[in-house]
């Protein structure tokens, strides 16, 4: 049910005997904030341009278009307010009639696109050589609803697990096996004793860089001390607020933060030479292999030249690695189509490179081979000197291999932040390729952060594991919802099965949610112990508001099974302002939907679920359902909850989170 372009359309048949240009005008047309003002909300009649193109000031004008629209039988309230607005309320039989059909075979349909479109959504892309961290959760959770969402909406969806199963991560891997990898403990668990091997590498490498710049961090600490305290006797020579005082506060301010940052710096340098110098063998190990970044980007270069012993060891690793993620991805219920890793397109990279030189979109600048972008200071590089190739190259190969053989409409790629400019460079190239009838988007998202508003990590400072935080998740969920006592005043009795099922929706639901729920580009606090509460913007709040929509349908049908005897159905009316606003909530559904894909928001889809289930909770509390009054109003509070129950679970479905009938 487009609700909206309903409304539009009514507006449109009133517009078009005066104008020919009414698109824009038409998305003045909004919903009203305030129930008071009616339903939808009207300001075209303000455009100036309009008004004089019809020879009329905005009020009279308004006056003229509420007349007409109050003759359409859609609208049992149209008035105009202010210096032009044009508030309507739609008719409660109308209202009513569309509930029916939500509530028929085609229950929660949605209007077919007028054009489908195909998509490709690139996201999640873990580097399969170590495990999966809190950092993945955005762009797999996020890509996972866009998906979702636009599949629903009736457009051909296509996702792709870019997975990085090909570059340095497996030199990393390979050069650790190599010289630190215990032969008992890879057999044990290989996946386990191959993570230990990366991290270890990880922490030698950031031990030697931190030797490097620890002395020029402390040197430009110690300088920019010097240059606040300058700046502070500077200050307190100048009168107190003259114009050089202002503008030495601001230097002053700028010379704080640049200090601090500084500061934090010097102490993370710190804290990685303390965490190997205070370690006996990882000392020795770091003066055994000096420079180790240099030897793990030629056991790289080797596994890309065909070096048949680390391609050998890459073929034993990778299956480990790709099942290990796998794992996570059941627990999440996350499901590709295509899973087409770096590796898929190593053979196609020369042939790319040789492409982009004979259309002379790439020229050789001092031995590299490179791309001039207009209105980028530096070139994007697509092969090095030394012949070795980058993610530029890959990009440019997946997106030829997905043009000829899917014929998108759009890639959608759903990255950290962080890779912004790359992307932008990327989209530069294939522009000037000659790329211009697809929509190429990069998704940034922002960063999750620990309650000290930095990165999420450990006490220990390392990034928190995926895996171990879907178990805590579910841990608290199961002390919040099967908690004896609060089982007990329920007068619920589950089983122990049913509380697993039951812990494991509203935990790793609780998670995904609280992900979603945020604007993708804001940072976010993670709270577990927020996510997983009954109140509040969170999953199980909706869970729980979707289980009481069922326990009122169960005991609806109890009670007619009670009481066979047959009556014929009565008609349905709104009794209470709750159950008109329920309604009108139900019925925005669908437009809820289609506005979240024009930026590609699940917020929006989150947003909407929560009022909803805020509003069903005032509705539960104001109109009893088994306590109903008449038949009529029975009948139309049980339709009410039904559709209040298919709403939360097809909503929650399309962010890939499970609901549960009982809690």
């Amino acid at each position: 049910m487009q609700l909206l372009e309903t409304v539009r359309a009514q507006f449109d048949q009133v517009l078009l005997p005066l104008t020919g240009e009414r698109k824009e005008l038409l998305q003045r047309i909004t919903a009203t904030r305030d129930p008071q003002f009616g339903d939808y909300q009207a300001n075209l009649a303000l455009v100036i341009g309009l008004s004089k193109q019809l020879g009329s000031d905005p009020l009279q004008l308004a006056h003229q278009l509420a007349e007409a629209l109050a003759r359409q039988s859609l609208f049992s309230r149209v008035d105009v307010a202010g210096k032009g607005f044009i508030n309507i309320q739609l008719n409660d039989h109308q209202l009513l009639t569309w509930l029916q059909e939500m509530d028929g075979p085609s229950a929660l349909k949605m209007t077919p696109p007028a054009s489908p479109r195909t998509f490709i959504v690139d996201y999640s892309s873990p580097n399969v050589a170590k495990p999966m961290h809190v950092g993945h959760i955005r762009s797999t959770v996020i890509g996972d609803a866009i998906v979702r969402i636009l599949r629903y909406l009736g457009h051909r969806v296509i996702s792709d697990n870019h997975l990085g199963d090909w570059g340095t991560q497996f030199g990393m891997v390979i050069y650790g096996y190599k010289h630190f990898a215990e032969a008992a403990a890879f057999q044990a668990d290989p996946v386990q004793e191959l993570s230990r091997v990366y991290r270890l590498i990880q922490q030698i490498i950031g031990y030697q860089e931190a030797v490097k710049n620890l002395q020029p961090q402390a040197q430009q600490v110690e300088t920019l001390r010097a240059q606040r305290l300058a700046t502070e006797q500077a200050m307190a020579k100048e009168p107190p607020q003259s114009p050089e005082a202002n503008k030495l506060g601001k230097q002053l301010k700028s010379l704080e933060r640049s200090q601090k940052e500084a500061e934090d710096g010097l102490r993370e340098l710190q804290v990685k030479i303390d965490s190997v110098e205070s370690d006996g063998q990882c000392r020795r190990w770091a003066a055994e292999h000096p420079d180790l970044e240099t030897r793990v980007l030629q056991e790289t270069a080797k596994l890309h030249a065909g070096d048949e012993e680390n391609l050998q060891r890459w073929r034993e690793f990778l299956p480990h690695c790709k099942a290990e993620i796998q794992q996570i991805y059941d627990r999440l219920g996350i499901r590709f189509d295509y899973e087409l890793g770096e590796s898929f397109y190593h053979e196609r990279l020369g042939p790319t490179v040789d492409d982009l030189l004979d259309r002379g979109t790439a020229v050789v600048s001092q031995g590299a081979v490179c791309v001039f972008l207009e209105g980028f200071d530096a070139p994007m590089i697509i092969r090095k000197q030394d012949g070795a190739y980058l993610y530029a190259t890959t990009d440019l190969a997946t997106v030829a291999y997905r043009m000829q053989h899917f014929s998108p409409d759009a890639i959608l790629y759903v990255v950290d932040h962080r890779q912004g400019d790359h992307f932008k460079k990327l989209f530069a190239c294939l522009r000037k390729m000659g790329l211009d009838d697809v929509e190429l988007r990069h998704f940034s998202f922002g960063t999750v952060l620990g309650k000290d508003g930095r990165p999420f990590k450990t006490r220990s400072g390392t990034v928190v594991g995926l895996e171990a935080l879907l178990d805590e998740a579910v841990s608290r969920a199961w002390n919040v919802v099967c908690d004896p006592s609060r089982l007990q005043k329920a007068s619920l009795e589950l089983r122990e099965e049913e509380k697993h099922r039951i812990a494991t929706a509203i935990g790793i639901g609780a998670i995904k949610y609280a992900d979603l729920s945020h604007h993708r580009e804001n940072d976010y606090e993670f709270d577990l112990e927020k996510m997983v509460q009954l109140e509040g913007n969170t999953a199980a709040y909706i869970q729980y508001s979707y289980a009481r929509t069922q326990n009122i349908l169960r005991k609806l049908a109890e009670k007619s099974a009670a009481d066979p005897a047959a009556s014929p159905p009565p008609s349905l009316a709104f009794a209470h302002p709750l159950e008109r606003a329920l309604a009108i909530q139900l019925l925005r559904f669908e437009d809820t939907l289609s506005a979240s894909m024009q930026d590609y928001l699940p917020s929006l889809v989150t947003e909407y679920l929560y009022e909803l289930a805020k509003l069903f909770a005032s509705f539960f509390e104001q109109c009893p359902v088994l306590r109903a009054e008449t038949p009529s109003q029975l009948a139309t509070r049980r339709l009410l909850v039904a559709l209040t129950g298919k709403t939360l679970q097809q909503g929650l479905d399309l962010l890939n989170i499970q609901t549960v009938e009982r809690m």
